[in-house]
Order: C-alpha cells, then sequence, then structure tokens
C-alpha cells in the first residue's frame, strides 16, 4: 500500500498538474485573503473559506482525474490489480495520495493565518476548525472523483462529471428553494454539502455534520472498490 501511496504522490509533481493545483488554489485562496482580511482589514477567515467552497469544486476533480482513468488508459490497470495487494488498499492507497495533495492546498491557510498574526489576533481554533472542515469535505469530494475516474478511461470526462457532479451537489440548496415541495426541502437539507460545510465556516461544529462527511467518503471508496473488483475478475 505504502509503495502505490508514494507512486501516486510522486505523479502529481512529475507532470504538471500537481503545480497547477497548488499554484490555483493558492492563488485564489490568496486573492480572497486579501480582500476579507487585508483590505477590508477583519481579522476573521470566515469569509475566505466559505468562499473557497467554490474553488473546491473545480480543484478536486483535478486532483482525482487521473487515479484510475490512467491506467486504464495506458494498459497499466492489469499489473496493478495482479499486484499481491487487495482491492482495498490500492482505493485506499489512491484516496491518501489524492488527499495528501489536497492538505498541501490547505497549508495556505496556515500560512495566511501567520501572515494575519502579524498585523491582528486571529482567532486560532476558528482557523483550525475550518481546516478541518475543509478536510472532511474535500476527502467526500475526493472519494467521489475516485469513484467517477473508476468508470472511465478519458481523465478529462472523469473531471468533467466529477465537477457537474459537485456543483449539482452545491446548489441543491438553491434548486429546493425554488420548489414549494416540503418533502424534497427537507431531502436536499439534508444531504446539503454546503449547507453543512457553512456551519463549520461559522465555528458550529457538529458531530452529525462529520458523521455525513465521514459517510459519504465511505460509500465512495465502497462503491469504487466493487467497480475495481469486478474488473479484476472481469
Amino acid at each position: 500500500m505504502s509503495a502505490i501511496f508514494k507512486r501516486e504522490f510522486g505523479s502529481y509533481f512529475s507532470s504538471p498538474v500537481g503545480y497547477a493545483v497548488l499554484a490555483a488554489y493558492m492563488f485564489f485562496s490568496g486573492i480572497f485573503f486579501y480582500v476579507q482580511c487585508l483590505f477590508l482589514g477583519s481579522s476573521s477567515m470566515t469569509m475566505v473559506f466559505q468562499q473557497m467552497f467554490f474553488i473546491v469544486l473545480f480543484v478536486i476533480p483535478l486532483i482525482t482525474m487521473r487515479t484510475f482513468s490512467e491506467e486504464k488508459r495506458q494498459k497499466t490497470e492489469q499489473a496493478l490489480l495482479t499486484a499481491p495487494v487487495g482491492i482495498p488498499s490500492i482505493v485506499g492507497a489512491k484516496f491518501l495520495s489524492s488527499l495528501a495533495m489536497f492538505a498541501l492546498c490547505l497549508c495556505s491557510y496556515i500560512i495566511e493565518g501567520v501572515a494575519l498574526s502579524f498585523m491582528t489576533q486571529p482567532d486560532w481554533s476558528v482557523i483550525i476548525g475550518n481546516v478541518f472542515a475543509m478536510a472532511i469535505l474535500g476527502s467526500s469530494f475526493i472519494a467521489m472523483g475516485l469513484f467517477i475516474s473508476s468508470l472511465t478511461e478519458s481523465a478529462i470526462v472523469a473531471a468533467i462529471v466529477s465537477f457537474v457532479l459537485n456543483v449539482l451537489i452545491s446548489i441543491m440548496d438553491t434548486i429546493s428553494g425554488t420548489v414549494s415541495w416540503d418533502a424534497l426541502t427537507n431531502i436536499t437539507n439534508a444531504i446539503s454539502f454546503q449547507k453543512k460545510y457553512n456551519n463549520f465556516s461559522l465555528g458550529l461544529i457538529s458531530l452529525s455534520d462529520v458523521m455525513f462527511f465521514v459517510s459519504v467518503t465511505f460509500i465512495f471508496l465502497f462503491l469504487t472498490d466493487r467497480v475495481i473488483e469486478r474488473r479484476r475478475w472481469a
């Protein structure tokens, strides 16, 4: 498992993908930090985290798009599937490598928090709490991206489908607001990613919200495992 993790994580920096993802994430994070904290003179980074929610929708598909689709395209999938490791270990290693790549992106908030501390007294508990929230949000999107990537051999298709799925999930609140159907509203509120994440960004940490993101992550990792297992014996 560790060998697969090292290979997958290293692959981000053996191509422009890893550098592009880091640059794009830190660029937008820096822009929002400048406007919300430096320009407006605020010591709170809450708005930075809320606005970065939408950037995550773009970034995660770029991180996950090649995880399984590239193996199929380059015909290296069979060598991977016949390796002396279980399918859960393969899926887990690819998930952890993608999560590690995303964790590097999240370091931008720590840098911004340190910069803010030279001018004011930021609330580090809020910053750390929001980084944690962004991490479990990202883990859910990553698991979904892995599942999409396992279904196709085109990295571009995987990225587009993952992005569309992420956007649909993020606008569910808006869609339900246009329909006067209480049952639909209750369902969308129960599975709303953005609403649950906004609770974290406001400092409202709920165990049910944490378990929601953890459950979504494990569900999609399980589905990915089933897809790969089926191909292993096909």
